[in-house]
């Protein structure tokens, strides 16, 4: 299983200039999680301060035990084999052919042998759609492909944590769909946890098992995906939406009088171009490719998640409820009917909780095994996606 990653406090700027601030999430082992925010957010700042490359100002990133913010290089340098990592433009080394490219990581961390690396690289190659590319030069392929060698390079130390900063960037909508399908399948097989970072909205609906968002310095939320994706929070429904009417503008924010002309030219009949339809919702994650093995995260995060659903808003109830299978609807002993058909003061999630009735899910039909304690990492609910506490195995016995 993949590694745990507990942030707390994280807080980086440059200079004066602060990128982001008391960022405290924790990405659960094993399951895929997606960043979004406006471009200049700091989101890729994120992604390398996570592995050591720029240093916070304070806070903390703890993996096995580690943090990273702290340690020594040694620690560190040990630490940063856990991680496979896809930058946002590659990072390929020019004056290297892309079979050079990916063996490199192999031939820096492991002493496996030229016949041993040349397999490893080839199947990495094949799986990204490269083969038959291994000699070419970064210079003499398109964006799309030296993203994917650079996917190629991050997977062949089978990593325990993949970081995908943008994957999506550079590919058309059909090679998009295929690099999403590879992730799924990825994390099915190897069990690893991803964090991806992107602007892509229909893949932050299909892919990921947790969802954060970051807006105006801060993280704005993260957690179940059910959360954000029926979010009332306008920065959200915006964002999702793709609208330019709402808090975020050219230089990340609105002041009050843009706001207020925006929205009377939208009461005026102006059109921006932006579809009528909200996207907001829960839609079906992506799931692995006939053949391949269950993603044991999916039954870790239900189970995460039924523990914690009387916490959520309405919405996030509904839209949880409604993807259970009848097997899990008596697993967990909920019904359709607990939750309201109509709930019109859905809260927003910058609220108190206690201001909604959540619904209440009856006892459970059997008991549950504890796991054994000594997680790191449970932070309040409404902050994280926390790791589950029960150790639930489908019908049928499948691990």
């Amino acid at each position: 299983m993949g590694a745990e990653v507990v942030i707390e406090g994280l807080t980086k700027s440059f200079g004066k200039q602060a990128i982001w601030r008391d960022v405290t999430l924790t990405l659960p082992p094993g399951e895929v999680s997606v960043m979004l925010g406006p471009s200049g957010t700091g989101k890729s700042v994120f992604l390398k301060s996570m592995i050591g490359l720029l240093k916070p100002d304070r806070g903390k990133c703890v993996i096995n035990g580690v943090d990273i913010v702290t340690c020594s290089e040694a620690k560190l340098y040990e630490t940063r084999k856990l991680f496979g990592v896809l930058f946002q433009d590659g990072a390929l080394f020019g004056s290297m052919n892309l079979y050079d490219n990916v063996a490199f990581p192999l031939r820096e961390h492991t002493k496996k042998s030229e016949a041993e690396i040349k397999r490893i690289v080839l199947e990495k190659l094949e799986l990204t759609g490269l083969s038959g590319a291994e000699k070419k030069l970064p210079g003499e392929i398109s964006g799309g492909m030296r993203k994917r060698a650079g996917l190629a390079r991050a997977l062949v130390l089978d990593p325990e944590i993949i970081l995908c900063d943008e994957p999506d960037s550079g590919l058309d909508p059909v090679r998009t769909a295929y690099l999403s399908q590879l992730l799924i399948d990825l994390n099915a097989q190897i069990d690893a946890t991803i964090l991806i970072v992107t602007h892509n909205i229909n893949l932050a609906r299909t892919v990921p098992d947790n969802l954060g968002m970051l807006f105006r310095k801060e993280l704005v939320m993260f957690g179940p995906r059910e959360v954000l994706l029926t979010s009332d929070e306008p920065v959200v429904e915006q964002f999702l939406n793709g609208r330019r009417l709402g808090p975020i503008g050219m230089s990340e924010e609105k002041d009050a009088a843009q706001m207020a002309r925006e929205q009377a030219h939208a009461d005026a009949g102006h059109s921006d171009g932006s579809s009528e339809e909200d996207v907001r919702g829960v839609v079906p994650q992506i799931e692995p490719t006939p053949g391949m093995p269950e993603r044991a995260g999916v039954r870790r995060r239900k189970d995460r998640v039924m523990r914690i659903l009387n916490t959520l808003p309405h919405a996030a109830q509904e839209g949880i409820i409604e993807s259970l299978t009848d097997e899990e609807r008596a697993r967990y002993g909920v019904h359709s009917h607990m939750v309201p058909a109509n709930a019109a003061a859905r809260p927003r999630l910058d609220q108190p909780t206690q201001n909604f009735q959540p619904v209440q899910p009856s006892p459970r039909p059997r008991p549950v095994e504890d796991p054994p304690r000594g997680f790191q990492g449970d932070l309040a609910d409404p902050q994280v996606a926390r790791l589950p506490e029960t150790n639930w195995k489908p019908p049928g016995g499948a691990s």
